[in-house]
């Protein structure tokens, strides 16, 4: 059994390049894979790896400029859910485009996986999913509101344009770590919004801590790696990966005429070109290829569509 570990921690690092290097060799040295991002106001990924592989990286991580009090989440895979070790430079760990934003310097109110299911059941409440459109697709909390943004740094415009609608309301607010909300909060802190509160340690934590027959959640929640989705007590969902446009899949979905594997669904039908589908088609050949001859193709990764 793999020790999955989804973490991040806003600190300033004023050389993130300079971090890079020791993290990738040690990751790659104790069999860990994954995404790990470095910007200078933090990091932020997901790994995996054997027990003691994932602890030494994580001592690695909080023995960073800043990171003491890194926090993380843990989950399990039977299979490693990524092809690869990567450690990336970005500008931001989470992309927002809001240089103003400052999760150092205020963020929301953390609420408890415990206490979340009184706080947005109160009348003068109003929950806003800061997730993409495809995820919220496949599960959220019951009466969330759905921004239906393709990326985050959609959001701002949107609440731009739909503050009107929360005038008096407190605003509670979840994604599925807990990084989007340190932003997104913060964001409306800066807009006047007095009260605002997001779920801390996320979709993923309350889906550990609180029982399906207590819970208010409805559907599965996507991760960005093999897995997909995963349910209450951090179970495997059942949804599959378009290979394409790295949307989340149903079995119906996959019944529909427009899928076909690793290649289109639906979805991206008209997003891509004919050309696009027939380099498409040749990497699945190639995936095929490798799993006859039992090898993993790192082609086949989920990649973030942040």
């Amino acid at each position: 059994m793999l020790t999955v570990a989804a973490l991040y921690h806003f600190t300033r690092f004023p050389d993130p390049k300079a971090l890079q290097g020791p993290l990738a060799k040690l990751a790659c040295g104790e069999g860990v894979k994954g995404t790990l991002l470095l910007a200078p106001e933090g990091i932020n990924g997901t790994i995996a790896g054997p027990r003691a592989g994932i602890d030494a990286v994580l001592a690695h991580i909080r023995a960073l400029p800043g990171c003491a009090g890194l926090v993380w989440k843990e989950s399990t895979a039977t299979e490693m859910p990524f092809g690869r070790m990567k450690v990336r430079l970005k500008r931001e760990i989470v992309t927002m485009g809001q240089p103003d934003v400052d999760p150092l310097a205020a963020v929301g109110h953390y609420v408890a996986p415990a206490d979340w299911n009184d706080l947005i059941s109160a009348p003068d409440v109003a929950v806003i999913d800061t997730r993409n459109d495809y995820e919220v697709e496949i599960g959220t909390f019951d009466g969330a509101v759905d921004p239906g943004t393709k990326s985050f740094r959609d959001f701002p415009a949107w609440w731009q344009d739909n503050a009107h609608r929360f005038h008096n309301k407190r605003i509670a607010m979840f994604c599925t770590g807990g990084i989007r909300c340190e932003k997104s909060t913060n964001y409306l802190i800066s807009q006047g919004v007095e009260e605002v509160f997001h779920l801390q340690g996320g979709i993923l934590k309350y889906l550990e801590e609180i029982p399906e027959a207590d819970s208010r959640w409805q559907g599965e929640c996507f991760v960005f790696d093999k897995r997909v989705s995963l349910g209450h007590g951090l179970k495997h969902g059942s949804y599959d990966l378009c290979h394409a446009c790295r949307r989340p899949l149903s079995a119906r979905d996959k019944a529909r005429p427009e899928y076909e594997e690793g290649v289109s669904c639906h979805r991206c039908l008209s997003e891509y070109s004919d050309t696009d589908r027939a380099r498409f088609r040749e990497r699945q050949h190639q995936v095929e290829l490798a799993e006859e001859r039992g090898e993993a193709h790192i082609g086949r990764e989920p990649a973030s569509r942040a």
